[in-house]
């Protein structure tokens, strides 16, 4: 090899050298909230980015609003949204939307705030309300609208809700605003999200907040009852990435969006239902998952 040869290859080593180290410079901190879905995606995240050469950093078990500020704050990087959650929770749109549309109305209005929406998954973990098959008291009700009919008539049914459901426009506030309801204190049963299906199934009370997704609604039983007015938004789920930490990795939109088109209602019921009924731990779900999809 001549000296001019030697000298292009290692102008041309150390370009490539520099930039990867460029690219991989800043440790990558992966965000999620504080049920199993948004457990399971953040350690599948963090995983998968390990993977692929990232330093990375986890930190999940935050609440919805918290973790969003994080983000918009520099201190989370990624985390995996609802596009329900952003549209309504977040930028207070009140416009019925479809899937697509409201997809790519957070995209727009998140964008503005220096967040970019990566594909979304083909999971739609929508809120929902289940009641028990067989339970005497609520045998009767099939639909939110039978639903809000027994509230109104004082039937005496107790809702298991976790902390937000309550309190958001998307959740119950809306929820009564549209069907014509209202569920009181005494009525409503406040508890950490994970706990509602065991209340339900233990008969603690009589409907629990349940979400689309998760694999216990078919394990324990459950009946959803059906949303005949189409009030709860579509929540697809996607990979959020601040755009500045984007811009200065760009590998990481190939990663996350691969994960993001293995991911549908049915892979995600499957998942969570590994974890919360069939016990195994957060991390080997994830990795076994990742593994089986070729992933890492």
């Amino acid at each position: 090899m001549t000296g001019r040869l030697i000298a292009a290859w290692l102008a041309g080593v150390l370009a490539a050298l520099g930039m990867a180290s460029s690219a991989l410079a800043d440790e990558i901190v992966v965000g999620g909230k504080n049920f199993t879905e948004q457990l399971l995606l953040a350690e599948m995240t963090t995983q998968l980015l390990k993977a692929k050469g990232f330093e990375v950093e986890k930190r999940d078990g935050m609440g919805s609003k918290v973790v969003r500020e994080a983000q918009l704050n520099g201190q989370v990087d990624v985390y995996w949204e609802y596009t329900g959650t952003s549209l309504v929770t977040y930028n207070k749109v009140k416009d019925k939307l479809s899937a697509e549309e409201t997809y790519a109305k957070v995209k727009e209005l998140d964008a503005a705030q220096g967040l970019v929406w990566l594909a979304p998954s083909g999971a739609n973990n929508t809120y929902a309300l289940a009641v028990k098959q067989g339970a005497d008291k609520t045998k009767g009700i099939k639909s939110l609208s039978d639903l809000a009919a027994a509230y109104n008539a004082d039937k005496g049914l107790v809702m298991a809700v976790n902390a937000e459901f309550p309190k958001r426009q998307d959740g119950l506030l809306g929820l009564q605003k549209a069907y014509g309801f209202k569920v009181s204190r005494r009525g409503r049963k406040p508890m950490e999200s994970g706990l509602t299906y065991q209340a339900l199934k233990e008969d603690q009370v009589d409907i629990a907040l349940v979400f689309a997704t998760d694999g216990r609604i078919s394990a324990f039983d459950f009946r959803v009852l059906e949303d005949d007015k189409g009030f709860f938004p579509n929540y697809a789920i996607a990979p959020v990435v601040r755009k500045e930490t984007l811009d200065k990795n760009p590998g990481l939109k190939g990663p996350l969006e691969a994960l993001s088109a293995k991911l549908d209602d049915q892979t995600m019921q499957q998942l969570n239902a590994m974890v919360d009924v069939e016990k195994k731990t957060i991390e080997d779900v994830a990795v076994s998952f990742l593994k089986g999809k070729g992933m890492m």
